[in-house]
């Protein structure tokens, strides 16, 4: 199952952790330099909970914490 949220639609977005290495300017240093790049990935918190159909019935899906917040599901 991909990890994406059943009402807003979030999903994990990618990006990078740069790892920087020397003193800064500021502090009285040379600067900082780049060392490396990796990349990673930002996921969403989701959770597992059951919520409430149109049609009445009830459905456990994923969805995001902020969705939960926001009152955009009905809770069972």
């Amino acid at each position: 199952m991909a990890r994406i949220c059943a009402i807003t639609g979030k999903r994990p977005t990618v990006g990078s952790i740069i790892h920087r290495k020397g003193q800064s300017k500021k502090s009285g240093g040379i600067g900082t330099h780049i060392t490396s790049i990796t990349r990673r990935k930002f996921r969403p918190n989701l959770q597992k909970i059951r919520i409430r159909t149109a049609n009445g019935g009830t459905k456990r899906v994923l969805v995001s914490v902020k969705a939960i917040k926001a009152g955009l599901v009905e809770k069972v």
